[in-house]
């Protein structure tokens, strides 16, 4: 069974803004009850209320709670009202309300989940997951139902992580369809699933996943330690959750990786990493991270192993070029135009006769073009966004260059970055670069090579200072564990990767026999 913690904290020392109430037992009286309830929830229109009263000569009285919509209908009239209301023994005159408790309880709920409560404190947070409450006249324990059944939506394609060949099925916004879809990728004991409910307002259920033997026990602790310590009214989607408990201090990099591919979680998962499911949200989270995991897709274990290399180093190469290819640019043009070949100088020089800006200021107004136009395809209805973008782009390409306001070459090298961007895997780390690329196109403009070197240093002065829950960013590489480097800048046959990598700090690190490789055998 699932370890189920309560994360319920005030966000506020108002005690005015306190939502639920003090953890105070039941009333006997069932109409207190119901009142209580109805003052804290409000005239709410989806709330409904159904009484069961037995003959008059009776002592038995109940009433139903439910959020409609929350609910699966039927599963209420067929599991929970009609047994109640059929079942002979409950019309009988003598019978109390502790007998129909047990009875209730025990034989008449055919529904999986049925938990017993005595506060509405513990209560109302059930009903608000789809519970249906049962309240008796002369008790103070009341029974909740699981008949939860809202509309969700249907498993699809991940849009922000293709793949040509690999499962095709993503994460949707429901948080037990993410753990169902875990749970058929690992089938072993050793998945464990701790829940969580984080958030006064929205009581958000988060699902911290990750496979007991191979997950280090102190980053768990560690993952625990900051989830328990978020006191929040709400949390919406994975990004809070992200925010609250990655490391601290000011960096462009990010820590910890967001996915909405089962198979990628299940892959991070079996290499030690902790995972985190969100409700409401299909991209979930894997912590520890290291800066080469964000180069790492899915894909590059659904194919070859040197076409897959031949790619990653594609990634590589295409972070350097988004990152570096504006300011070098920049730099050689304004101050190292004796870098070029006299040729390519010639032809530099004969376009930027007729512009009137610096290097700087066109390459500045071609990066902010092309993220406005960005912004916009992404906000337009889905069917004339890409139109709208891709025309945008190379209308007003087109027309700056014959403008004069900017150059051919600066076009080129701005179209050429954009692309190199869409290379990189991750979504988080390519905007990441985005910001980086800025601040490398001023330096650039006011120290040419030298500030671009000297920066590049401090980035990586920065990076290697950097943790991830405890694992150094850049490790295997800083520190160097050369054993651990099987599926980091290349990625070696799956046969020779015999080690899970150390970089996460898992105790098991054995995944497979040491004596994979295929020996092919001639034919008689």
């Amino acid at each position: 069974m699932p370890k189920k913690q309560q994360i319920a904290r005030k966000s506020t020392s108002d005690p005015e803004e306190e939502t639920l109430p003090a953890p105070l037992p039941l009333d006997l009286s069932l109409e207190v009850n119901l009142q209580e309830i109805s003052r804290l929830i409000g005239q709410s229109s989806d709330v409904v209320f159904r009484r069961f009263t037995n003959e008059p000569l009776s002592s038995l009285s109940l009433a139903f709670i439910y959020i409609d919509g929350l609910v699966n209908a039927d599963m209420v009239n067929q599991a929970v009202l009609q047994p109640l209301m059929e079942k002979a023994t409950l019309k009988r005159t003598y019978i109390t309300p502790e007998d129909a408790y047990s009875m209730i309880k025990d034989q008449m709920l055919p529904v999986g989940g049925v938990k017993e409560a005595k506060t509405l404190k513990a209560l109302l947070p059930m009903l608000f997951d789809g519970y249906t409450l049962i309240l008796f006249n002369g008790l103070q324990t009341a029974l909740a139902a699981d008949t939860s059944g809202w509309e969700k939506r249907s498993i699809n394609e991940p849009t922000s992580q293709g793949v040509i060949r690999g499962p095709k099925e993503g994460f949707t916004e429901n948080l037990r369809t993410g753990t169902a879809m875990l749970r058929r990728r690992l089938k072993t004991s050793d998945l464990r699933i701790e829940e969580y409910k984080i958030g006064q307002r929205t009581q958000t259920g988060i699902a911290l996943v990750y496979l007991h033997g191979i997950a280090s026990e102190q980053v768990l602790a560690e993952v625990r330690r900051r989830l328990n310590a978020i006191n929040t009214d709400s949390i919406l989607e994975s990004n809070y959750i992200e925010e609250f408990i990655q490391d601290g201090g000011l960096t462009p990099f990010p820590t910890i990786q967001n996915t909405e591919r089962p198979d990628a979680l299940a892959g991070g998962i079996l290499e030690g990493q902790i995972g985190i499911i969100i409700d409401g949200t299909p991209f979930a989270l894997l912590a520890p991270s290291t800066f080469f995991n964000f180069f790492q897709s899915s894909e590059d274990y659904y194919q070859r192993y040197d076409i897959s290399s031949f790619l990653r180093l594609i990634r590589y190469s295409a972070f350097f070029v988004s990152m570096l290819l504006p300011a070098i640019y920049i730099a050689v043009t304004t101050f190292h135009q004796e870098m070029l070949p006299t040729t390519l100088l010639i032809s530099l020089a004969a376009q930027r006769k007729g512009v009137p800006l610096p290097a700087l200021v066109e390459a500045l107004l071609m990066e902010l073009t092309f993220d406005v136009l960005r912004e916009a395809g992404v906000r337009m209805p889905r069917t004339i966004g890409p139109a709208i973008s891709i025309v945008g782009a190379l209308v007003l390409g087109q027309s700056a260059v014959q403008a004069g306001l900017v150059s051919a070459a600066m076009v080129i090298v701005v179209s050429f970055t954009a692309i190199s961007n869409f290379v990189i895997p991750s979504l988080a780390i390519a905007n990441s670069i985005r910001l980086i690329r800025f601040i490398m196109m001023l330096i650039a403009a006011t120290l040419g090579l030298f500030g671009i070197m000297s920066f590049l240093l401090v980035l990586l002065i920065h990076m290697a200072g950097m943790r991830s829950f405890g694992v150094p960013y850049l490790s295997p590489v800083a520190p160097m564990v050369p054993r651990y480097l099987k599926d980091v800048f290349v990625r070696v046959p799956l046969w020779n990767m015999t080690l899970r990598p150390k970089t996460n700090l898992g105790k098991e690190t054995r995944r497979q026999g040491s004596d994979q490789n295929p020996k092919g055998e001639n034919p008689a």
